[in-house]
């Protein structure tokens, strides 16, 4: 926040103006900070249910698909540098997958 208020420190009264007279901006902040806390609550209650590595997998993965259905909503193309950093994604965590499956038949 400090590096916030030197850089941007001088136009903070008109934002505090937009945010007054806005219906919109005030709604979206508003709503966006809301969206945060609930999505850093499920996060903390998914961590609680399993570890920190499957948060981390369906966090990469949440990733991919944001990605991919972005794209398909607005009809973008994926260029193959996209597609590839996809296939990563979606092949780690297929791999992991599999792992944590084989090592749970072994206990």
């Amino acid at each position: 926040i400090p590096v916030v208020l030197i850089k941007e420190g001088h136009k903070l009264g008109q934002f505090v103006e937009l945010f007054k007279t806005s219906p919109a901006v005030s709604a979206n902040l508003i709503a966006s900070g809301l969206y945060f806390y609930g999505y850093n609550e499920l996060s903390t209650m998914t961590l609680k249910k399993t570890g920190a590595v499957t948060q981390s997998v369906a966090n990469t993965a949440k990733r991919v698909i944001v990605i991919v259905g972005v794209a398909i909503v607005l009809g973008e193309s994926l260029d193959p540098i996209k597609l590839l950093g996809c296939s990563i994604g979606i092949g780690g965590v297929l791999l992991y997958s599999i792992i944590d499956q084989l090592l749970a038949k072994k206990n």
